[in-house]
């Protein structure tokens, strides 16, 4: 009988000591309340002793959380309806206030980032929410960290993610963009048209000062399409090249022995093709009456009964 007294005695000694350890990890911090009230002391990771049925202990995890915000829609200042969501990043400094002040301080942030991801969408217009987003980052870690200090929670970070906009607004931003991009083009082309403009009245101020010049362009011309393997080439003959070999060739004996007729004959030519003779070279024949071939014209009515009656009287 004595030994099961002190069995029982040494197993109920053994549940109390169990009942009464708690170990507390390295990231997180254990807060003890003896008959409801908050002792001083908060308990350290590792092993803690505490007093069986007096005190409880909670545990306050000081990691970092990662809390997504749903997305909001709102009503920009310039009258955009756009769905916006984000993520708040915060972590807990006073384990005792987070358990005390607040009744829970998770549900409580995303409360109050929900009300000012709101809160920034009305006070800010749609340009600033596409390409501004870090001073309305700024400005909504504020608005949430404000009351976050006092639930002994600290904010490390917010950030917008995701603005969805409306079909219609998505057409009309696309719209703008490409009228933007081919306003660009067209600058861009009538700058290097003006540029090559520029570059080809310099060339043809060089090409006038130097004739040589724009013969040797020809030449590369016809080399240039000459490679390209082409079956027919139209080619500009230049009269500054026939006058260059008119004068290289030397003349022939007969023009030399007779220049006076060939001056003759050349005078009679230019006369030939003066303005007149050519106008009346080329200008329609006139045709008088009496050039003019008689026409047969119809018999009229009356010598036609004429006719008739003296087929009658043979």
């Amino acid at each position: 009988m004595t030994v099961y007294i002190l069995v029982t005695i040494l197993v109920l000694v053994l549940v109390v000591a169990c009942s009464s350890l708690r170990v507390v990890r390295q990231f997180e911090r254990g807060v003890v309340f003896r008959l409801g009230k908050v002792r001083d002391a908060v308990q350290g990771p590792g092993l803690t002793v505490i007093t069986p049925v007096v005190d409880r202990l909670h545990k306050v995890n000081m990691q970092i959380v990662t809390m997504p915000i749903p997305a909001q829609e709102g009503i920009t200042r310039d009258n955009v309806t756009v769905k916006v969501d984000a993520v708040v990043y915060f972590r807990v400094t006073d384990p005792v206030r987070a358990l005390v002040d607040v009744q829970n301080y998770e549900y409580a942030i995303g409360q109050v980032a929900q009300a000012s991801l709101r809160s920034i969408i009305g006070k800010s217009e749609l340009d600033d929410l596409l390409s501004n987003r870090e001073r309305l980052n700024q400005g909504l870690e504020l608005m949430i960290d404000s009351p976050a200090l006092g639930w002994g929670v600290h904010i490390d970070r917010v950030e917008i993610k995701d603005v969805a906009l409306p079909e219609s607004m998505k057409r009309s931003m696309s719209r703008q963009a490409e009228a933007e991009r081919e306003r660009r083009s067209r600058v861009i082309t009538a700058e290097g048209e003006l540029q090559a403009s520029e570059k080809l009245a310099q060339a043809a101020g060089m090409m006038t000062a130097q004739p040589a010049a724009l013969q040797l362009r020809l030449l590369q011309t016809m080399v240039e399409v000459a490679a390209e393997k082409n079956s027919t080439v139209v080619l500009p003959f230049p009269v500054e090249l026939l006058r260059f070999l008119e004068r290289s060739t030397p003349p022939e004996p007969s023009t030399a022995a007779s220049p006076a007729a060939s001056s003759a004959a050349t005078s009679a030519a230019t006369s030939a093709l003066t303005p007149e003779a050519i106008t009346e070279g080329i200008s329609p024949g006139v045709v008088t009456p009496q050039d003019a071939p008689a026409v047969a014209q119809p018999p009229s009515p009356e010598a036609n009964g004429e006719t008739r009656t003296a087929a009658g009287h043979g």
